[in-house]
């Protein structure tokens, strides 16, 4: 009797479930329950396509496209973040304003891409420079004489190093050309000089005394026309003359230019005076003897504060300018003394 019961009540059970649908029909569900709306998915963000950074630096060598440089400063330029690596990408560091600074003695690659907020980057922009910051030595000079002419042979360069010169107690500076400096004259007791390295760094200067006593290097011009004083080039490509000149006593100054140069430049490069106005002039022939006819001379003029650094044989043909003799005459005709320097630079005949 009492299983017959048990029986009975499990099938009314079962048959109860399947008409509320707790069976899995499609009867109304139990008011307990809830349906759930379906998940949205989290929007992803697109990828950005960044422009590269533009980088730039100063590039302080003897030339602006070798990279060699004692500058490490990189200027960097872009609408975004900006990171930078110095091992190869391995890492970066995160830039910081609109530069950054390499430091270190040597060649570097540097990297540096643009990045935004949401890590999207650039394409990489790669660039190398040689970094040099360190002075070179003093330059050195072997003196030596040869007649009125004194000879400076510039050595202890590094490679690819310039020289350079002063004769206004450093004040500026002139380019050496060659190895060697001429000198001639009787107004710059010294003059200096040093070396510039590849990565523009400057030696400290190295002074020179040009004047000596019972030297016949220390010589005032001859004030004869047709008995110039002779100037002997040595070889050198850079040539300095100076004098001083007063009225009634001019410098007149003879030269032979070799086969296979020529004058490419001759500039005034010192003048002290109290009266601005000195005249010279340049003729063609071992002797000065054009008097003051102008047809018969190269070039002539005043010359003065103005016209320093101006190359006054400019505008001269190169045929008049290459092998044989030629003469300078410079004069003051005022009652002041004037003290003088010319620079004569000599080059390789077309």
């Amino acid at each position: 009797m009492h299983a017959f019961v048990r029986l009975f009540s499990l099938a009314a059970l079962s048959l109860c479930l399947m008409a509320c649908g707790g069976g899995g029909g499609s009867g109304t569900p139990p008011s307990n329950l809830t349906s759930e709306p379906p998940m949205t998915p989290t929007p992803v963000p697109s990828a950005r396509v960044l422009d590269k950074p533009v980088l730039n630096f100063t590039d302080t060598g003897l030339s602006v496209t070798d990279g060699v440089t004692r500058n490490g400063i990189w200027g960097v330029s872009t609408l975004e973040g900006w990171q930078y690596s110095l091992d190869m990408g391995n890492t970066w560091t995160l830039g910081d304003g609109d530069f950054f600074e390499v430091r270190g003695d040597g060649p570097k690659t540097i990297w540096v891409r643009a990045i935004d907020g949401l890590g999207n980057t650039s394409e990489v922009v790669v660039v190398s420079c040689v970094l040099d910051t360190m002075p070179p030595a003093p330059v050195q000079a072997q003196l030596a004489s040869q007649g009125l002419t004194r000879l400076l042979r510039v050595t202890g360069l590094e490679n690819q190093a310039r020289w350079e010169y002063s004769v206004d107690d450093q004040r500026s500076w002139r380019p050496g050309t060659g190895d060697s400096l001429a000198v001639m004259g009787n107004a710059l007791p010294a003059l200096w000089l040093r070396q510039v390295d590849l990565a523009g760094n400057l030696s400290s200067a190295q002074q020179i005394a040009l004047q000596e006593a019972d030297s016949a290097t220390w010589h005032e011009a001859s004030g004869n026309p047709l008995e110039p004083s002779v100037l002997s080039l040595q070889g050198s490509r850079t040539v300095v003359l100076h004098g001083s000149v007063v009225r009634g006593d001019p410098d007149y100054i003879r030269w032979d230019i070799p086969a296979g140069q020529q004058l490419q430049s001759m500039r005034l490069i010192r003048y002290v005076s109290s009266d601005a106005i000195a005249f010279f002039a340049l003729q063609r022939a071992a002797v000065f003897d054009a008097g003051v006819d102008v047809s018969r001379m190269l070039t002539y003029g005043h010359m003065g504060p103005p016209d320093l650094l101006r190359n006054v044989v400019q505008n001269i043909s190169a045929a008049q300018l290459a092998a044989g003799p030629m003469t300078l005459w410079f004069q003051q005709t005022g009652p002041a003394a004037t003290e003088y320097a010319i620079e004569l630079v000599f080059a390789p005949a077309p």
